[in-house]
């Protein structure tokens, strides 16, 4: 919970003055009470002296819930996005050939951004951008996930890691102003959806990448395909067998997830990875948006202190 006027949550310094003056005015009656010398009157009130303190402690709960609601506070709430741009950055250098993600996690990569454009709202706008030695726009963002879902079935792999460029080629597509009507182009809020198996090799640095993505308020949800001993067999001149391991980078995934404020995941098989997919679909389709919820603490302040006004006028026909 947020305050949009946290300075006036200063007034519940109110409340220990409040129940310190209450405490004095209790010894002070206590006080009067040992004179009295009808003992078996005295007796009986001590033994019903709890009850009088409620309507005192409803009042003070009524204080601070009024003081808070001075300060008008916000709760943060999922709101419906009605449109939006997401950009699926997807790796396709030659270690997703790997199968330590069955088939192999290309297929797995696949699968899963079929997903993705399934879950999305029909109004909302998706790209398609491959990284390998370089990065390419396969479709550029549109409503037509047909279009994205063709392109996906095209996937190959090839070469390097270019995850740098592959990410700031993300990030001048999201930004694309669109026609939303009426002839004037604007940007939509946008994401990326970066998917990488292994470490960037050539190009940009996705981390200074990421550090202009965050600028422009553009989060990047990483997904980081494989496990730490995926590897891929190569046959050497001699005819033997060479194995390299190809894990994915999952540190520098997590940095660029921590650095746009968006979320990273680790993908260990293509059900995993496609879960995650139909995850985010439904996360990119709200918004964060903070609501006020003064009225009801103001009105709970209010009840607390017509209860505790009822209970006074019940017990001695007089407010404490």
């Amino acid at each position: 919970m947020s305050f949009r006027e946290p300075l006036l949550l200063l007034g519940l310094a109110l409340v220990p003055l409040a129940f310190a003056a209450y405490v004095i005015a209790q010894r002070r009656r206590r006080r009067y009470a040992v004179r009295y010398t009808n003992v078996a009157v005295l007796a009986g009130v001590a033994r019903a002296s709890w009850a009088r303190h409620i309507p005192a402690l409803l009042a003070l709960l009524a204080l601070i819930a009024l003081l808070v609601a001075l300060a008008r506070p916000e709760r943060t709430v999922a709101a419906e996005q009605r449109a939006a741009t997401v950009v699926m950055v997807t790796d396709t250098s030659g270690s997703m050939l790997a199968t330590d993600v069955a088939p192999d996690r290309l297929t797995a990569a696949k699968v899963a951004a079929r997903a993705l454009a399934d879950k999305l709202p029909r109004d909302f706008r998706l790209g398609l951008v491959t990284f390998g030695s370089n990065a390419n726009q396969l479709v550029e963002p549109t409503t037509d996930k047909s279009r994205v879902i063709a392109a996906i079935d095209t996937l190959q792999v090839a070469g390097a890691t270019a995850m740098g460029d592959g990410l700031a080629l993300g990030l001048d597509a999201a930004r694309a102003p669109v026609d939303v009507g009426r002839g004037r182009p604007r940007r939509l809020p946008a994401a990326l959806v970066l998917l990488s198996d292994g470490a960037s090799t050539r190009g940009a640095d996705p981390i200074t990448v990421a550090e202009r993505a965050r600028q422009l308020g553009i989060r990047v949800y990483t997904v980081a395909l494989g496990t730490p001993g995926g590897y891929l067999d190569s046959v050497r001149p001699d005819g033997s067998i060479k194995r390299d391991l190809v894990p994915p980078d999952t540190a520098t995934l997590q940095e660029i997830a921590r650095e746009t404020r968006g979320r990273y995941h680790a993908a260990a098989d293509t059900e995993r990875l496609t879960d995650i997919y139909r995850e985010l679909g439904t996360r990119l389709s709200t918004r964060p948006e903070k609501q006020e919820v003064t009225a009801a603490f103001a009105g709970g302040g209010l009840v607390l202190l017509l209860a505790g006004m009822t209970a006074a006028m019940m017990r001695g026909g007089r407010l404490p």
